[in-house]
């Protein structure tokens, strides 16, 4: 997972937080945890914590000031202290100022890291408009925005920001978000529905530019002065419980297990070490949720030839130079036990379709009908087409078909019931 999605918002909360408690802090505890609880819950309904390329401080001195100015009333309310209507003023006064110097240090941190990592992002229109607003961004990294393709009918003539590929259609969208590892979609054109959700149900940001200055006014921010603005999908309320509900649950038994593992553990590192040598750990790239790639922790049953046969062999399951050991812990799946390390990290679920490699993602994404849309859900140490006997070299499409299955009726009790499939079946020895 990019360093970047997590540490913005983390980054800027600090900074509300610093400047809360430089000018809170001498009125004490019940004010200064209001103050903050209160900030933080406006922003966050602000979306001031989103990474939005083009945000300044300045930009957002306004709302900060509202926010602020409800957060000292309230907090006054629950706590008088500050005295005369003058002196909540300059209060307000100060904490904006605060929020505002501390977060222009964070905004600016950000962009300086952005420009030396932008993220992958589409730009849809293949037209002189997103020839241009691609040439804008790859001259700018500061924006954070990598373009690594162009969306739509393939032009007259090639594009001057070779060798930047032409994406046509759906499925060639799905194939390049995955094998970019892409989270934001620039159009600049008028948006198409159908096309906008698409990005959406990936994962990505959806941001409008208007090429044309004239349609550029309303707009809050801008891309090298093309008006830019996002585009957000209709809020889902019901599924955000049940993702916290999820998080929680893999969080905690996956801690428990590990726990409760450790002996075994040890035990199968020092198996692996004695039968097969030094490297007891099996690192490999696999894609996860939206298409973005992570490393996926196993205990090594195998030592592959190169690099090419660890990323493009699709089983190993009878090969000769596989050892006692090895089998032993393939048949039983005690060979997956280090992606609980994966659960912790978020970079996985305990339930949720296989993650595969990014070589099989792009080749099976072009041959099965749905297969990306296993990406919407975490991946998992588990799933259902697991318990049901698709391990190994079984066939994509019914895996394909079980995945999406899982994930349209999904539910925790569902999980649940996976798990315990799953603990039933390592006593069987039922791996591949």
């Amino acid at each position: 997972m990019e360093p970047w999605r997590g540490a913005v918002p983390a980054a800027l909360g600090c900074a509300d937080a610093l400047a809360a408690v430089a000018v809170g802090w001498p009125r004490g505890a019940v004010a200064l945890l209001t103050v903050l609880a209160v900030v933080a819950a406006l922003n966050a309904a602000g979306g001031l914590y989103r990474a939005a390329p083009m945000t300044s401080a300045l930009d957002e001195l306004p709302r900060l000031l509202g926010h602020t100015a409800v957060a000292w009333c309230v907090a006054e309310a629950l706590a008088p202290g500050a005295g005369a209507p003058v002196a909540l003023a300059a209060v307000i006064a100060g904490h904006t100022a605060a929020a505002t110097a501390t977060r222009a240090v964070a905004h600016a941190a950000r962009r300086r890291a952005w420009r030396r990592r932008p993220r992958p992002a589409l730009v849809v229109g293949t037209g002189p408009a997103g020839e241009r607003v691609a040439l804008a961004l790859a001259a700018h990294p500061e924006y954070g925005l990598r373009p690594v393709g162009l969306v739509g009918p393939v032009p007259r003539r090639l594009p001057e920001i070779a060798p930047l590929p032409v994406v046509t259609s759906s499925r060639d969208i799905t194939r390049a978000i995955v094998r970019f590892a892409v989270r934001d979609a620039v159009f600049a054109r008028p948006p198409e529905d159908a096309l906008v959700r698409l990005f959406w149900a990936r994962g990505c940001a959806v941001w409008l530019v208007a090429a044309d200055p004239a349609a550029a006014a309303g707009a809050p921010g801008h891309l090298w002065g093309f008006g830019c603005r996002r585009l957000d999908p209709p809020p889902r309320p019901h599924r955000r419980p049940g993702r916290l509900g999820k998080r929680g649950l893999d969080v905690v038994l996956a801690c428990a297990a590990l726990a409760v593992a450790a002996p075994v553990l040890a035990a199968c590192a020092v198996a692996v070490r004695v039968a097969d040598g030094p490297g007891v750990i099996f690192r490999q790239e696999r894609v996860g949720e939206d298409g973005r790639p992570f490393t996926m922790l196993k205990f090594r049953t195998l030592r592959p030839a190169d690099e090419r046969e660890a990323a493009s062999r699709w089983t190993v399951a009878g090969d000769p130079r596989l050892s006692a050991v090895g089998r032993l812990l393939r048949r039983s799946g005690l060979d997956e036990l280090p992606q609980l390390w994966n659960v912790l990290r978020g970079d996985m679920s305990l339930v949720g379709p296989r993650p595969e490699r990014p070589h099989f993602v792009e080749r099976f994404s072009d041959i099965y009908p749905g297969y990306a849309d296993r990406h919407r859900m975490p991946v998992g140490l588990t799933g259902l087409a697991q318990v049901s006997g698709l391990r190994g070299d079984t066939s994509i499409e019914d895996r394909t078909r079980f995945d999406n299955f899982y994930i349209e009726t999904w539910s925790l009790w569902q999980d649940v019931r996976i798990m315990l499939r799953t603990t039933a079946a390592c006593f069987r020895l039922g791996g591949s």
